[in-house]
């Protein structure tokens, strides 16, 4: 490595939900998750219920991250399985990035469980950067009780590819002469932003490797994936990647949210109360952020794996739930033709700064004031109690009724952590 290269490593716990709690329990005497077969997830009971994170033991029973907790049981009868616990998970975080944040200059939060570290210009400090690794990995598992992977490279990319490999609680390099042994010979699907349908185009065209894709022309990548794209993951696959740690993220462009059910969405009745919660969620992440939408946009999946996407532009900006969830079901029931559906999502964008409001002679400010009043008093417990301590009752009868999957996702231009 040269000494002009930037120098950047990625930090991902190992199984983070299993392993955090994982820890706790072996501080308290009770046996190791990690070491016999055992997950996070939902009640089996429930048909909503899925595997949230796996044990080792686990995954060689076949039991994958995502799947119905009742059909892990058939596949493991016993499997030891416990609930989520996101203060413990925040807790566990917040303590995984504060040593983080003591090895380098710049630290950027990726997600709750991953960080990217700038340690360009710390050779004086850590002279060695495999060594360094290995003392923040074993920092970690000393004082916390958990496993990372560490990845070290020149950029983002190539680090997290790097940490990506065998687990657990290892550190590996993916310096740029090292590409052509490390990452050219896996597989089309392991290289990093490279979603499902891009795949499946690039084997159609006989790419089955990383190194097939980074020896192909540039121009015919971007013929099949489109312009951006293609040239994109055209670079990536040549190890490629100039985009800097950031210890700010960037602001928040939108926020969407998707929600994938098990059985299909044939009614207008079982439909309303899910758009409900998903614009009391959106809604509610909106306004810590002290923004406020312009534009509201309504997606839904028929069986035949489309989607339709529609959406409409408000006169004036707001935060209220309820005004958002009004638009939300007025769009969809200008556009569903009543057919079966696998998934139903809402974006917020057009982000303004809450703090302005362009009121209308024609609205009914006594009205709008009382919701804001509910949405500011069912903020104040959420902040105070947890996200999943207060909810609105028509949501609450409709997922008893409703079997979805865990698949609800808040966007900016990535995950946004919780």
């Amino acid at each position: 490595m040269k000494s002009t290269e930037r120098l950047i490593f990625h930090i991902d716990v190992n199984s983070a939900f299993l392993s955090w709690e994982s820890a706790r329990r072996v501080s308290q005497g009770l046996p190791d998750l990690r070491e016999i077969p055992s997950c996070v997830g939902g009640d089996p009971k429930k048909r909503t219920g899925i595997v949230v994170a796996k044990s080792i033991p686990a995954k060689k029973y076949g039991i994958q991250t995502g799947e119905p907790v009742a059909m892990a049981l058939r596949k493991c009868p016993n499997l030891v399985i416990v609930p989520s616990d996101f203060e413990l998970y925040d807790k566990c975080s917040r303590a995984f990035k504060a040593i983080c944040a003591s090895f380098a200059p710049v630290m950027e939060s990726f997600s709750i469980d991953e960080v990217f570290l700038d340690m360009t210009g710390t050779s004086l400090i850590y002279p060695d950067p495999v060594a360094a690794a290995h003392e923040l990995k074993d920092k970690i598992h000393r004082e916390l009780g958990f496993t990372v992977n560490v990845g070290i490279s020149t950029n983002k990319l190539l680090a997290k590819m790097a940490s990506d490999f065998q687990k657990p609680d290892r550190v590996h390099t993916l310096f740029p002469d090292e590409i052509p042994e490390k990452m050219w010979p896996l597989p089309i699907r392991n290289l990093l932003f490279l979603g499902k349908a891009s795949e499946q185009k690039l084997l159609n065209q006989g790419i089955r490797t990383i190194g097939d894709l980074a020896r192909e022309r540039a121009s015919n990548v971007q013929y099949w994936l489109g312009e951006k794209t293609g040239h994109q993951l055209w670079q990536y696959a040549r190890g490629i990647d100039d985009s800097p740690v950031k210890a700010v993220p960037d602001e928040a462009k939108g926020f969407s949210v998707e929600t994938t059910f098990n059985d299909d969405i044939t009614s207008i009745e079982q439909v309303f109360p899910i758009l409900l919660e998903q614009c009391d969620v959106l809604a509610t992440r909106m306004r810590r952020k002290d923004k406020k939408c312009n534009c509201i946009s309504v997606t839904f999946r028929t069986l035949d794996f489309r989607n339709r996407s529609h959406q409409t532009k408000l006169e004036n900006a707001t935060d209220l739930t309820d005004e958002i969830y009004i638009n939300a079901t007025r769009l969809f029931k200008e556009f569903w033709k009543g057919q079966p559906l696998r998934l139903i999502g809402v974006a917020l964008t057009g982000l303004t700064d809450g703090t302005y409001e362009q009121m209308s002679l024609f609205e009914d400010t006594e009205n709008k004031e009382r919701h804001r009043k509910l949405d500011a008093a069912m903020d104040e417990i959420r902040m105070k109690f947890g996200n999943d301590k207060i909810t609105r009752a028509s949501i609450m009868n409709s997922n008893a009724r409703i079997g979805r999957k865990a698949k609800a996702q808040m966007k900016n231009e990535k995950m946004e952590e919780p």
